[in-house]
């Protein structure tokens, strides 16, 4: 989930409630509050916590919400992890460590000590070498499904996408999720679900009823969807498009900064290929 800000540069939280719901009425079986696409390196601990105490409190304890809690200091990590499950959260989505650019043995004890700081919580691990520069090849992640409460991977590698024994495979980019889907995969944690949340459910809801052609037939029709979402840096187009669709701002933090005119142009086009009515 995006995290709106208001004119002063703090969290929306009135627009993040409106946003929790939006997205749930329209096709997401649960949220992530606190993640890339919600801008997580910009936001303080505080903020995160309260922005996922409001949307816990807009759509009930019956309703799946992980919260973001992975940085590069596992200390950090798992400060975080324990104020999350304190707010409510049924699972945490913790990224490698970016920058720091621990070795194997780092990861396996970075995941280790997360993790045990609430063993009750689980934990949905996230791969993204694109971002944070170290990838967790399959063999690592098998390796790291047994600890117990390690249950899922967000998995944003695409050249290693497939299933790995002891998790849950949850797509990590949109362009992957009909891929996750064919094998057996549980869903994805996705951008695109903002605008066309009713299309990627029907295509979950597809695949899980064994109809693969047709699930293959919406990823075709999302596919402009999911380039024009790729214009530049994420959450920047997500932004822009949530702005043209009136359902939040495009206001960023920086060193972020909102689409320019080439990229609005490109979001735009996409969105009005899938019918959706963008404000002038």
């Amino acid at each position: 989930m995006a995290t709106p800000f208001d004119e002063d540069g703090g969290v929306d939280l009135d627009a993040g409630r409106r946003l929790a719901s939006h997205l749930l009425e329209h096709g997401s079986h649960g949220l992530v509050v606190g993640g890339t696409t919600g801008e997580c390196p910009t936001l303080t601990d505080e903020e995160t916590i309260e922005l996922f105490r409001a949307v816990r409190a807009e759509v009930g304890d019956g309703v799946l919400l992980i919260c973001g809690t992975g940085t590069n200091d596992t200390r950090h990590s798992r400060e975080l992890t324990k104020a999350a499950a304190e707010a409510g959260a049924d699972a945490s989505l913790v990224v490698a460590p970016y920058y720091n650019k621990p070795n194997a043995d780092g990861l396996r004890a970075h995941f280790k000590s997360v993790a045990a700081a609430v063993p009750e919580l689980p934990m949905v691990i996230y791969n993204i070498p694109s971002r944070v520069v170290i990838n967790m090849p399959p063999e690592l992640l098998a390796e790291l499904a047994t600890i117990d409460n390690i249950v899922a991977v967000k998995q944003a590698n695409d050249d290693e996408l497939g299933p790995v024994e002891g998790l849950s495979i949850l797509a990590g980019n949109d362009n992957t999720f009909c891929r996750v889907l064919e094998f057996g995969g549980a869903g994805g944690i996705t951008v695109a679900s903002h605008v066309a949340g009713l299309q990627m459910r029907e295509m979950w809801d597809a695949a899980q009823g064994g109809n693969l052609a047709r699930a293959r037939e919406i990823d075709a029709e999302l596919a402009p969807l999911y380039e024009g979402l790729s214009v530049t840096t994420n959450p920047i187009p997500i932004k822009a498009a949530l702005e043209m669709l009136g359902l939040a701002s495009e206001r960023m933090r920086l060193p972020l900064v909102p689409a320019d005119a080439d990229q609005r142009a490109a979001v735009r086009t996409a969105l009005e290929g899938i019918g959706l009515p963008v404000a002038q």
